[in-house]
């Protein structure tokens, strides 16, 4: 069953770590969440460097999918105990991205109820060393106006 578009607050941390440097990026920002079938569907804009970016996260049983459009472009799949690839581009260039997810974690929006997923993963850019990724994603229902 589908469901009407509910307008969400969201925040979204990632954290990227290898043996020598910590990344931690912030991201609070509004978006529209919708759920068609058995597939939860979250869109978002964002603003990296005064790059603008749309941002499609799609979530459904063991698969979740982000793909970001404008300034990057990219569609990164996620499969938990799986090795996914896909292509990043930027203006500076593209870069081959070998993701492996580690843990998938979904608590869908409810009444009330905010959505959290969690997605600890490593991605090797071009074939060079792997980096330790983590995602957490909360999706929190606004009041309607």
């Amino acid at each position: 069953m589908n469901e009407p578009e509910k307008r969400v607050a969201i925040q979204l941390k990632m954290k990227i770590q290898d043996a020598s440097d910590k990344e931690v990026n912030h991201i609070k920002s509004t978006g529209v969440f919708f759920r068609k079938g058995k597939l939860d569907v979250l869109r978002f804009e964002e603003k990296i460097d005064d790059v603008e970016i749309s941002t499609l996260v799609t979530i459904q049983k063991g698969k979740v999918t982000i793909k970001r459009s404008g300034g990057i472009s990219m569609h990164q799949q996620f499969r938990l105990g799986q090795i996914t690839e896909n292509v990043y581009k930027h203006p500076h260039g593209n870069l081959h991205m070998e993701t492996f997810t580690q843990l998938m974690m979904y608590q869908p929006l409810g009444h009330g109820i905010p959505a959290r997923l969690n997605l600890d993963y490593t991605v090797k850019l071009n074939g060079q060393d792997e980096r330790k990724h983590t995602l957490e994603l909360m999706m929190i229902e606004e009041d309607p106006e």
